[in-house]
């Protein structure tokens, strides 16, 4: 059996250790035929009490971008930091610390 884009996307972030993020972007490249809005589009569909590490994935600049379905944002950066990701004043993290390297 195939598995679908989503399922694709959501065993890669799987991957994702504890205390590192991934770009939408990054995913996007390792799933391959995919765009980073997609890959935002399937994390999207992640409900937040998922096994599967939803928050580990954040936008390009380092950032936590907003979802559709409220406060969330709040909520991925708290799971984050409870894993030991900092992030700034300005609500971005160094990817340069961060950053998962894909493997």
């Amino acid at each position: 059996m195939n598995p679908t884009l989503y399922q694709q996307i959501h065993e890669i972030i799987r991957l994702i250790p504890s205390g590192k993020v991934a770009t939408y972007g990054q995913i996007a490249e390792i799933v391959g035929n995919c765009t980073a809005r997609m890959v935002g589009y399937a994390a999207s569909s992640i409900p937040l009490d998922s096994d599967i590490p939803w928050q580990r994935v954040i936008n390009y600049k380092g950032g936590i971008s907003l979802r559709s379905s409220g406060s969330a944002e709040l909520l991925q950066q708290k799971l984050l930091e409870a894993e030991g990701v900092i992030f700034d004043q300005s609500g971005r993290t160094d990817l340069e610390n961060y950053r998962w390297d894909g493997e």
